[in-house]
């Protein structure tokens, strides 16, 4: 488990505790307060369950049970940029997995994983909703689509 630095940690659980309290400590804030935490120390660590759970009252297990649910939570830092393949069927159909090997290989890493200089996170979901731009792969907030390995590299050049 990495730990921030103790200053700045405080910090960062004394606004928690703010944000905790708005809701009264109410378990069923649980998304909410999640939401928070992740944007406050940008990943959930386990300190940082710890203390929700605490706070809200409800067994650790319930917290690790919602963070490892929805896909939006992440129990380990993300690079400045995150890369979502959609593995939907349109997508699959349309090579999806072709991307996908040629973004690990421009990037480095394999599906799952952060660059060295925590610039990119590459990662899959299930679908992106946007089936007829198969295959699709959204970098941050904006998707791209009609991909195909030989786009990858053209795209990735703007956030690298």
């Amino acid at each position: 488990m990495r730990m921030g630095d103790f200053g700045t940690d405080r910090a960062l659980f004394a606004e928690l505790d703010r944000v905790i309290a708005t809701y009264a400590r109410s378990p069923d804030a649980l998304i909410q307060v999640l939401h928070h935490a992740q944007g406050l120390f940008g990943y959930l660590r386990e300190d940082v369950l710890t203390h929700v759970a605490r706070a809200l009252r409800i067994p650790i297990s319930k917290v690790y049970g919602v963070v490892t649910f929805y896909h939006f939570f992440t129990m380990v830092p993300r690079g400045k940029h995150r890369c979502l393949c959609c593995k939907g069927t349109a997508c699959y159909v349309k090579g999806a997995d072709h991307v996908i090997q040629e973004l690990e290989e421009v990037l480095g890493i394999k599906m799952g994983e952060t660059t060295k200089d925590n610039l990119s996170t590459l990662e899959t979901a299930r679908c992106l909703g946007a089936c007829g731009l198969a295959p699709a792969v959204m970098i941050d907030d904006e998707v791209h689509g009609k991909l195909s390995p030989a786009k990858v590299r053209q795209i990735l050049s703007r956030y690298h």
